[in-house]
């Protein structure tokens, strides 16, 4: 989501990014302010607005940097097993304290549209695209119905564990993660 313009020192975005990440981490996003970012990365103001249109943008930006590098989308050849395997890490990060702050980002979303708008771009477009990535790749090998809706599935198999993340509390140990997906996905096998 960075402007176009100058092009970017890759080194300084990437300490940009970083200090951005660390303020949020240690601090919640209410409490980062685009003058700390600046203030920690020896940079100005205006460096970060010329990459970057406002705070929800840095920072979503250094948090889901973050978060992919610890989410890698898996290839095992069978679309169960990278299903089962993106989704418990994907619960492992959300249990953490880093995967803690995506429950903070949606809550500040909720009165925030720049923020949720950011946090969809970032954060909920790409995962969908990898899930998408990974459903594809078992239609075309014959695991799946050619006719299978891929984003109704997406919702079905994670859906459940953004409602425990949200809304029940309940933890996600990779336990319970293979056990909702296996129930999802039976049900995804027996579509025609």
């Amino acid at each position: 989501m960075a402007q176009k313009g100058r092009p970017r020192d890759v080194k300084l975005q990437q300490l940009i990014l970083s200090v951005s990440y660390e303020l949020l981490l240690g601090n919640g996003y209410e409490a980062v302010t685009i003058e700390k970012i600046a203030e920690k990365a020896g940079v100005s103001k205006a460096t970060i607005y010329k990459w970057w249109p406002n705070k929800a943008a840095v920072v979503a930006d250094g948090f889901f940097n973050a978060a992919a590098s610890q989410m890698p989308v898996p290839d095992t050849g069978s679309v169960m097993e990278d299903i089962l395997i993106h989704a418990i890490n994907l619960a492992v990060f959300m249990e953490s304290k880093e995967g803690n702050m995506i429950a903070e980002l949606i809550g500040q979303g909720q009165m925030n549209q720049t923020l949720m708008q950011v946090f969809r771009e970032y954060y909920v477009k790409p995962r969908r695209a990898e899930s998408a990535m990974i459903l594809t790749r078992g239609i075309n090998r014959g695991e799946l119905s050619p006719n299978l809706d891929v984003n109704s599935s997406i919702d079905l198999l994670y859906g459940p564990l953004f409602y425990r993340l949200l809304v029940s509390g309940e933890s996600l140990t990779p336990d319970t993660v293979r056990g909702i997906i296996m129930m999802a996905f039976n049900g995804l096998r027996n579509l025609e």
